[in-house]
């Protein structure tokens, strides 16, 4: 297996009234062709984590690499092309821009990368197609049911084929039925190319993953690992 992500030493304090300390030095390496499970108590670090390799947050201390990149905090233009190119990102609250149709939704995301709209829309067309929903592609969010309006989060998150998708409690927000099939979805999207990161609190879904990891007190620990 190839890695992908590395993180060395990776710490991540707030500052309020005093520090908080999340994270405290992570080590850890993500493989390609493996899906993750990260667990964990409320407040445990999982969305910051998940903050961190998205480049959406820099470290308070220790260091990212990506795709044998180590990540400059500094260079914010180039971080934003990385992230652009290489990562997919899926939100328990869909983060839709609501003003703005299930089509447009997803090839803007395109058009962040890749500055062509015919091919945007085309692109867009097909996954949002693949996913069930080629009917939907003019309604707004508003016009979606939770389920819908988490299949165009992940048509997004798709459009510029990452090679890593990250997911912080993708099926949170959902009853029962749509989350097993979004999380049907999210598995389908494996490959050896690929590498899924996702947060849940979901016991039955992060017993799918290849490799369960579990946050707590500020540590990382691998609970399972299958071959």
């Amino acid at each position: 297996m190839t890695n992908i992500i590395e993180l060395k030493n990776v710490s991540k304090n707030y500052y309020k009234k005093n520090s908080i300390k999340v994270l405290s030095k992570i080590n850890f390496v993500f493989e390609k062709g493996k899906i993750y499970s990260i667990t964990g108590p409320s407040g445990s670090g999982k969305s910051t984590l998940l903050n961190l390799i998205s480049l959406i947050d820099e470290p308070t201390s220790g260091s990212i690499k990506i795709d044998e990149t180590i990540i400059k905090y500094e260079k914010k233009t180039i971080n934003d092309k990385i992230r652009a190119k290489k990562i997919g990102i899926i939100y328990q609250d869909k983060n839709l821009l609501s003003d703005f149709t299930a089509l447009e939704n997803v090839y803007l995301a395109r058009l962040a990368f890749k500055n062509n709209l015919y091919e945007a829309k085309q692109d867009s067309k097909k996954i949002i197609n693949t996913l069930g929903l080629a009917n939907r592609i003019n309604h707004y969010p508003s016009e979606l049911s939770g389920g819908e309006a988490q299949r165009i989060a992940i048509s997004r998150a798709l459009i510029n084929s990452p090679e890593i998708i990250l997911a912080d409690e993708p099926t949170g927000s959902l009853d029962t039925v749509n989350a097993k099939e979004v999380f049907k979805i999210l598995l389908n999207l494996k490959s050896k190319n690929r590498t899924i990161i996702f947060a849940t609190h979901n016991r039955f879904f992060s017993d799918m993953a290849d490799c369960k990891i579990e946050l707590n007190n500020g540590k990382i620990s691998i609970i399972n690992a299958k071959n």
